[in-house]
């Protein structure tokens, strides 16, 4: 049997997403345990070509989180969606134990879908601008000024740290199958696959 971390997305419906992360103590932070999560997550979220990963994502239920927005992403999306988004690079950033702080009560609301609820996405609304702070690792400064898209990664990823999916955030009226056209098309003969 396969233990955490995992090289996959657990979904939801596992405990370990409904848990409250527990903080990485001092004394673990630089082990080889610490770090093999942390690389593992990064292959994870790069494997499957994703911007954020919480380790509950990978079944270990500690405060770290990845974030990406790599160069070539910005090809995935029409021109008008990434401006209407506010969508922009964000180098590798790695974060433990971070804290997150809102520094714009303007909001926006806008499709948002996660790797633990494959196949589905709604309208979630979160806070233009954060600031994170926590323990950067692999060159991730200790402070991040984020807005836009990448502000709502944060936001993310910090909720699955408490055990919260952007399910529980979301106008439930938007909430949709992401190949339901597909399926039709496919006569029902259509699955969503949960491996790259």
């Amino acid at each position: 049997m396969s233990v955490p971390p995992y090289l996959h997305f657990t979904q939801i419906g596992d405990p370990v997403l409904r848990q409250i992360a527990e903080e990485v103590p001092p004394e673990s932070i630089g082990t080889v345990e610490i770090d093999q999560i942390v690389d593992r997550m990064v292959k994870v979220l790069r494997h499957y070509d994703c911007v954020g990963v919480a380790a509950p994502q990978v079944g270990v239920p500690l405060r770290i989180i990845v974030m990406e927005f790599r160069e070539g992403k910005q090809e995935q999306f029409k021109p008008e969606i990434y401006a209407e988004r506010k969508m922009s690079t964000l180098p590798l950033a790695v974060f433990i134990n971070p804290e997150l702080e809102i520094t714009s009560s303007a909001v926006n609301k806008h499709p948002e879908g996660c790797m633990s609820v494959r196949g589905y996405s709604a309208q979630v609304e979160r806070y233009e601008r954060v600031r994170i702070k926590g323990i950067g690792k692999l060159g991730t400064p200790s402070e991040m000024e984020l807005e836009g898209w990448n502000a709502r990664i944060a936001q993310h990823e910090v909720d699955h740290l408490n055990g919260k999916i952007y399910v529980d955030r979301m106008d439930v009226s938007t909430f949709n199958c992401l190949s339901w056209q597909q399926i039709n098309a496919a006569e029902g003969r259509s699955a969503i696959w949960f491996h790259k």
